[in-house]
């Protein structure tokens, strides 16, 4: 146990966000640094439970007591060695999580639990300063070939894992950069890409190979790679937006989320000096009320948005937990992101009835109803319709499954009920020698989840190629620079 009484003599503390003013003028992240005295006396809360159930809510079983025992301890080294023990990319989650993790803690049951996503991106981010984090190299070549289908954080993790063990391992990508949506669906002010670029050096002096801009099953035949691998690993995610079908879809300035999140990561990339689909001036509403809706209104107000309204249809969350969402599960309450506290308004029980357009054919209106909740659904209140301004309209809904034609069509891999990619125990597909990892075989989920399946599809391809039933280790790190 790290400090015994210090679950009880010290509070949470996190981390101040930057002042909204400043921050909405610039694409970094929000945070400020914390102290590394303040960080250890934060990991000095957690009581080192005899049954850890922050183990319990993070899908990778991450070993939480014993990474905040030794920051106590000031063994910063040793630290960094368990966090990645069970997670490839611990600045990935450190920044993106919603941490689980936390909402199990035992500290929680009566008291705010312990800061433990942020002891994890403290480690991680010492290790890069110091230059702990190397290239891992396998012990021997199997001489096998795999190829994994997508560059998310569930691809990566399969391709990291896979090439660790002496596998020869592709990444293929369509879009021109690797990352997925870490690099085009993420904002900036989220996760700056260089923690995402330092990494993908890692993997390439490791021996992962990335061919970008390549669309498997167009550019890539199903048989060629069939004929040019020995497995392959599907991990292209849940791409398929859910749309809104009312009158007025049509209309000019109506887009998805990942149509307009895209765009300004390519500002900050350079590839574009100003985004095609931009907020400024603008009256702006988002339309859903999850993360990725929340994206979209942080990426509305650096871009100068008139105003920004965030929908949703279903009530506002509590305060605090219902009886019905005990701990240790996730809870389910109002919070308040980053995005949201830089302004804008945020409207419950509401949906869309109708866009309404100009003259010229762009959407200058929204009617909205609100709704009640019902045993079948969703009613309309009577009396309640109203209009607002609406220049800019983003669809956040969420995603319907991964995109059935081309790839997916042309292996013949079976679908489950919920119409994502069906695998057995070992992550493989109903094809043999096909694997599937993360949304595309989850359904939209959290990025530690994708990263869990990731290192899980890897093991069932190791098993597979190698009929081992455990991941050999690699060799110590080696001083072979990142690329």
């Amino acid at each position: 146990m790290a400090d015994p009484k210090g679950f009880m003599t010290t509070p949470r503390e996190t981390p101040q966000r930057r002042p909204v003013d400043v921050r909405i003028k610039d694409w970094r992240e929000v945070y400020l640094e914390f102290e590394q005295p303040k960080l250890q006396k934060q990991a000095g809360r957690c009581m080192d439970c005899g049954i850890p159930f922050c183990h319990q809510g993070c899908p990778l079983g991450n070993l939480i007591p014993e990474w905040n025992d030794l920051v106590w301890r000031d063994d910063w080294r040793e630290a960094a060695e368990r966090l990645h023990a069970t997670n490839n990319f611990p600045e990935f989650t450190g920044t993106l999580c919603p941490a689980p993790c936390e909402a199990a803690c035992v500290v929680g049951i009566n008291s705010d639990p312990v800061s433990i996503k942020q002891v994890e991106i403290s480690i991680v981010d010492k290790a890069w300063d110091e230059g702990w984090i190397r290239p891992q190299l396998p012990r021997a070549a199997t001489g096998k070939k795999v190829a994994v289908i997508g560059s998310g954080p569930a691809g990566l993790a399969a391709a990291q894992q896979l090439t660790r063990v002496g596998h020869s391992v592709v990444v293929y990508e369509r879009a021109d950069r690797v990352g997925g949506l870490l690099r085009y669906g993420i904002p900036e002010f989220k996760m700056e890409k260089q923690r995402l670029d330092r990494r993908l050096g890692q993997m390439r002096a490791e021996g992962t190979e990335f061919r970008t801009g390549v669309n498997v099953g167009v550019d890539v035949t199903v048989e060629q790679l069939r004929a040019d691998y020995d497995a392959v690993v599907l991990a292209g995610g849940s791409t398929q937006a859910r749309d809104l079908p009312v009158p007025g879809r049509s209309l000019g300035g109506v887009h998805q989320a990942m149509e307009y999140l895209p765009l300004a990561n390519k500002v900050q990339e350079g590839d574009l000096q100003r985004s095609p689909i931009h907020a400024e001036g603008k009256h702006v509403v988002v339309i859903g009320g999850g993360d990725t809706g929340a994206d979209c209104v942080g990426t509305a107000h650096r871009q100068g948005a008139a105003s920004v309204t965030q929908l949703e249809i279903m009530p506002v969350p509590p305060n605090s937990r219902p009886d019905a969402n005990p701990w240790p599960t996730y809870p389910m309450i109002y919070r308040v992101s980053s995005a949201h506290e830089e302004g804008g308004e945020r409207l419950y029980s509401v949906s869309t009835q109708e866009m309404l357009g100009d003259d010229s054919g762009h959407v200058r209106a929204l009617r909205l109803v609100e709704v009640s909740r019902t045993d079948t659904g969703f009613e309309p209140v009577p009396g309640t319709e109203r209009e607002i301004p609406a220049e800019l309209v983003l669809l956040a809904m969420g995603f319907v499954g991964p995109e059935r034609e081309g790839l997916l069509a042309d292996l013949g891999v079976e679908l489950d009920p919920r119409g994502n990619v069906a695998r057995d125990e070992n992550f493989m597909t109903t094809v043999d020698g096909v694997f599937t990892a993360g949304d595309m075989g989850r359904g939209q989920s959290l990025i530690v989840w994708a990263i869990a399946e990731g290192r899980s599809a890897a093991a069932g391809v190791d098993s597979y190629l190698s009929n081992r039933s455990v991941l050999p280790t690699p060799i110590a790190p080696t001083d072979r620079p990142l690329v």
